[in-house]
């Protein structure tokens, strides 16, 4: 377990070598850009925001280029697809896309405009289908719709509102125009809304027609074409015809590009990581001749970075060590087995700067107690196999999901033992398919014993587990003090809590308290008993005394010093919250003993099998699944209240280093140097 010493790094060279120095830095890929300056006089920064803003533009187009694909073309996916990471290119693979850039933009912008096209083509068949829905109730009309009539007449064509018979529109031309006599009215269709209507009349007259055509509900079409209506719907459906073959040939042309999704990936990286670097350029106070930039490094990577740019670019490179108020990144380094902790740790908060790193100690607890949760053997199989199955298949999986999977791999192991040191088999499946199906009942018999038959037994050894967990983080705290010299604080917070929690324990391990808990005697040495009782006398008188040590004033710090040790009630209360240990396996095992009963009342019968079958499978995966859960949730909190409780903080700020950050692809990287 491990927080990576840092170390502040500054870089000093000519201006003519920036980029490549900051492309070289990109890719190292373990420098933090932080710049800090005692005098900016004389330092000017150069404004990269149209440049930037012109290679965040081309990533977004080659992106857009690839949500269009898989609109047009969609990329067949497995069901595990998310964990299969970003593939992986080599250096001379991502520089030919900076060399073919200009093509592969060409079939971004292709598609972009293909796309619009489409869009226009499809705008357009639905303003011609719109219009071949609108002709509809004009299709028996035997006269263009923009008709006007004869060289005596007048055709007066449109709609009224409702559904009417020809005997309504006679009563509306009598009512509203009594005097009018020659008007003959025919009807072209009806709907719901609307009745489609042609009324003749004489010219002289139209004007007083319409009128009283308009007083019943009547308007004019919207469209007045110049066509009959069948013959402009034969046209209208020519052109759809055409337009549906252009947008065909539209998407055809954009499939046609489904083959060229890598390189587009890699173009869209490759502006990407260009954008990156001129958000940093601008940042990078320069000369007419020269440039500088620092930032915090891990002090393993240090040397070497310092030797490739001054051997290489002629560089001035300086390191010093962290000042003491400037908030340093942190970078963990612990051993593969620690490391899938490292997820739950940050999620709590990283190491502060007087904290140590505990993931090891985290990661020895959080599988211990997660598998003593479960404690299936099966359901501890199911979940390494699973896991171990899609850490094989998946190798270029996210870190973060890795290192999630991992732990739940190693979970899974601590859950097979516990599982058999308790005889926990999906239950007790064996006994009841035995006794069910063949008539004899066998049972594997627990290595250890069974949880469910002892409840108090394991209700102390649960307690017990919580006092080495916690008595764990008090010594952590003890180390920390030592490792800072702060040898009184070491004696006052940790010897004398030591003195007095072990103290305590040693008296009560012999009473009849603990006896009617446990359900047998301990008995001690006198000697032992009595050198409990001082040790715990000699530190609660220690703790009022000294808790308190901060101030001069006797009662305020015999006052501090009591309440001080009245926290010994937090620690009896940190303890009983082990318990869990004991409810949630407990919990796994009565719920699959109860699963496997039910399955088992079909009896020994055809019927039986398959109804155990379907509520084993059923019944399993939920109990697993929910089991699973509230394992991970309440390790989690054992590890935030109980243990960090007792000795870390938390605070640290994660180390973010200039690096090539990719959407699509991951580039070959050096060899870690620490």
């Amino acid at each position: 377990m491990a927080v990576l010493q840092m170390q502040r790094i500054s870089i000093c060279a000519l201006k003519e070598n920036r980029k490549a120095i900051l492309e070289r830095l990109q890719e190292f890929g373990a420098m933090e850009i932080d710049i800090r300056l005692e005098d900016s006089s004389g330092y000017e920064l150069q404004d990269v925001a149209g440049s930037k803003a012109i290679f965040e533009k081309q990533a977004h187009t080659a992106d857009h280029a690839l949500e269009i694909l898989q609109e047009y073309v969609p990329e067949k996916t497995g069901m595990f697809a998310s964990l299969e990471g970003k593939p992986l290119v080599d250096q001379e693979t991502f520089n030919r896309a900076a060399v073919c850039q200009d093509n592969y933009m060409e079939i971004a912008n292709r598609l972009n405009t293909l796309e619009k096209q489409v869009a226009e083509k499809k705008a357009s068949l639905l303003k011609i289908q719109d219009r071949i829905q609108a002709l509809a109730p004009w299709m028996g009309l035997p006269v263009p719709m923009g008709f006007a009539g004869t060289r005596y007449t007048s055709c007066l064509i449109g709609t009224i509102a409702g559904n009417l018979k020809l005997d309504n529109i006679y009563q509306i031309l009598a009512e509203y125009a009594p005097e009018i006599e020659a008007a003959d009215a025919d009807i072209i269709s009806v709907d719901k809304d609307y009745t489609y209507v042609a009324v003749i009349c004489l010219k002289e007259e139209a004007q007083r027609v319409e009128e009283a055509l308009r007083s019943g509900g009547f308007s004019r079409p919207a469209q007045m074409i110049r066509k009959i209506p069948s013959e402009y719907r034969r046209d209208l459906e020519e052109e759809a015809q055409k337009e549906e073959g252009e947008l065909l040939s539209l998407q055809e042309e954009i499939a046609g590009y489904a083959d060229r999704r890598q390189e587009l990936r890699l173009v869209s990286d490759y502006y990407r990581i260009r954008a990156d670097k001129y958000e940093v350029l601008g940042r990078i106070p320069q000369t007419e001749k020269t440039f500088a930039l620092s930032g915090y490094i891990p002090a393993c990577k240090a040397g070497a970075l310092t030797r490739e740019l001054t051997e290489k670019y002629g560089a001035m490179v300086e390191t010093e060590p962290i000042g003491e108020e400037e908030e340093v990144p942190v970078v963990l380094k612990n051993n593969r087995f620690s490391r899938c902790v490292e997820g739950v740790l940050e999620s709590f908060g990283l190491p502060g700067k007087d904290d140590i790193d505990p993931t090891f100690f985290t990661s020895i607890f959080y599988v211990i107690l997660f598998g003593l949760m479960l404690s299936d053997t099966a359901y501890g199989l199911i979940v390494s196999a699973a896991c171990g199955a899609m850490l094989l298949k998946f190798p270029r999986m996210g870190e973060n999901m890795k290192k999630s999977i991992q732990l739940f791999f190693w979970c899974g192991l601590s859950t097979i033992v516990w599982g058999i040191l308790f005889g926990g088999y999906f239950g007790d499946v064996v006994d009841i398919v035995s006794e069910t199906f063949f008539g004899r009942k066998i049972t594997i018999p627990a290595l250890w014993f069974v949880p469910l038959n002892e409840p108090m037994r394991m209700l102390m050894y649960s307690m017990l587990f919580g006092v080495i967990h916690l008595f764990t983080g008090l010594a952590l705290k003890g180390y920390i003090c030592l490792r800072d010299r702060r040898y009184l604080d070491f004696f006052c917070d940790c010897v004398l809590w030591f003195m007095l929690l072990l103290g305590l324990i040693g008296i009560l391990l012999p009473t009849e308290l603990f006896a009617g808990i446990a359900g047998q005697q301990i008995a001690l040495p006198a000697p032992v008993v009595t050198t409990a009782k001082w040790m715990a006398v000699a530190g609660a008188v220690g703790i009022v005394l000294m808790s308190g040590r901060g101030t001069k004033n006797i009662g305020v710090r015999l006052a501090l010093g009591a309440y001080d040790l009245y926290n010994v009630t937090g620690w009896l209360s940190d303890v009983l919250s082990y318990s869990r240990l004991l409810a949630l396996g407990l919990a796994t095992g009565v719920i699959a003993s109860v699963i496997n009963q039910m399955g088992s009342m079909g009896g020994k019968s055809v019927i039986g099998v398959i109804i155990f079958i379907v509520v084993f499978i059923v019944g399993h995966t939920f109990n697993i699944g929910i089991n699973l859960l509230g394992a991970y949730v309440h390790t989690c909190r054992l590890q935030y209240v109980e243990f960090f409780g007792k000795f870390y903080e938390g605070g640290g700020r994660e180390f973010h280093p200039f690096h090539r950050e990719t959407k699509y692809v991951d580039i070959k990287e050096e060899k870690e140097l620490c």
